[in-house]
């Protein structure tokens, strides 16, 4: 079992109200080799929402007390961040869950690349909440953009 972010298995639930269509993702979700989720929808944030970004850090200090996650008209919702990622890793341990496919650039599932904090859609190197928390956790995290030939699908 793998964990997948919902948008990228098609799932209405971007902070713009839509998904993506990745077929072959969203076959394993509808096969039942992978669990689909949404940590911010998971943490209590509506769909859709404002833009959230991390400001001063990325989810590894987000996670440690040291950075924010806050909307692009200044509300905190670290808290929501936080509680999402919590629970997608509850998932991912009862589901004896070793890999992720996140969604690159998120605030909750980036996993080398976030948007800067400054709402320019500046990018720098980093990783979101959720794929912080899962790493930290042993959790192997990839990306739409770098899955292909680092994890067997079948």
């Amino acid at each position: 079992m793998i964990i997948i972010s919902a948008c990228l298995a098609g799932e209405k639930c971007r902070y713009t109200g839509d998904g993506f269509d990745f077929p072959e993702l969203r076959k394993l979700v509808d096969d039942g080799k992978a669990l689909p989720v949404c940590p911010e929808v998971l943490g209590g944030l509506p769909t859709p929402r404002e833009p959230n970004e991390i400001v001063g850090g990325c989810g590894y200090d987000v996670l440690d007390g040291k950075a924010r996650v806050l909307t692009s008209s200044g509300s905190d919702k670290t808290e929501e961040f936080i509680r999402g990622a919590g629970r997608v890793l509850h998932k991912a341990l009862v589901n004896d869950v070793k890999t992720a496919i996140l969604k690159e650039r998120s605030p909750s599932c980036g996993s080398n690349v976030i948007y800067d904090g400054s709402f320019s859609g500046k990018k720098t190197p980093g990783c979101g909440c959720t794929a912080a928390l899962l790493i930290r956790n042993g959790i192997s995290v990839f990306s739409e953009e770098n899955y292909m030939g680092n994890i067997c699908l079948d």
